[in-house]
């Protein structure tokens, strides 16, 4: 028997089926069954095609988790409201708003958003991609902003972003344990290194690179605590 020829056979692609259909599946299945469920024979069953068609345009469940994310993620800048952009406050405010509607909108693939590996190890999830990061900065620096102070509101917003919407998330059913990562999936495209970053695409980010893998997490704790408390105290003396 021609076990290569059977092989083949069983994993041939139904008319119609790209990468971009299997993502967008895969988004969809996680909104229904969470992504500790999701498997590669799970959703080629769902498309109607065995576990071995899928892998003609993703390299495995690592891939498609990682591709997941930029789903979700990928043109979240273009839908920020323009009129509120113009002054850095209302950039924050839109901005941070465009990431919650992820949340909620997808409460069951947001922990992969707030968890999966970043870009590179000196990001910070939920703004985990370059050009995400890229467009944050750069708004923020031609709004007047200092070098540092962008790096600041970075690590600040980001603290907050992902404090509070994973936990809306999790009120909203989301599991946040580990999703377990197959051992071998060939060429699965995994993120967190950068030696081989397009660094033109991204340029004040990869000027900015050594402010942003400082450490201040005591810091911005204590900050965030202050600003919480400061605002319990306005709260109880209306």
């Amino acid at each position: 028997m021609d076990r290569t020829a059977d092989a083949e056979g069983s994993g041939k692609a139904r008319p119609g089926l790209s990468r971009e259909l299997v993502v967008r599946s895969a988004l969809s299945y996680i909104d229904t069954h969470g992504a500790q469920k999701l498997t590669m024979r799970a959703l080629g069953a769902s498309l109607d095609v065995e576990a071995m068609a899928l892998y003609r345009h993703v390299s495995g469940r690592e891939d498609l988790l990682e591709s997941v994310v930029a789903e979700l993620l990928q043109g979240l800048e273009d839908d920020l409201d323009k009129q509120l952009s113009e002054t850095w406050q209302g950039y924050l405010q839109t901005f941070a708003h465009q990431v919650r509607q992820i949340a909620v909108e997808h409460p069951l693939v947001f922990p992969l958003v707030a968890t999966r590996h970043p870009a590179a190890p000196w990001l910070r999830p939920p703004l985990r991609s370059l050009s995400l990061v890229e467009g944050f900065l750069r708004a923020l620096i031609d709004h007047g902003f200092s070098d540092s102070a962008a790096v600041h509101t970075y690590r600040i917003i980001s603290s907050f972003l992902l404090g509070h919407l994973l936990l809306e998330s999790i009120v909203r059913g989301a599991e946040v344990s580990s999703v377990e990562v197959p051992l071998d999936e060939g060429n699965a495209i995994v993120p967190e290194g950068d030696a081989d970053l397009d660094r033109s695409a991204v340029p004040v980010v990869m000027r900015l690179k050594a402010a942003l893998s400082e450490d201040h997490s005591k810091n911005e704790f204590e900050i965030g605590l202050e600003a919480l408390i400061d605002r319990i105290e306005f709260y109880i003396s209306q």
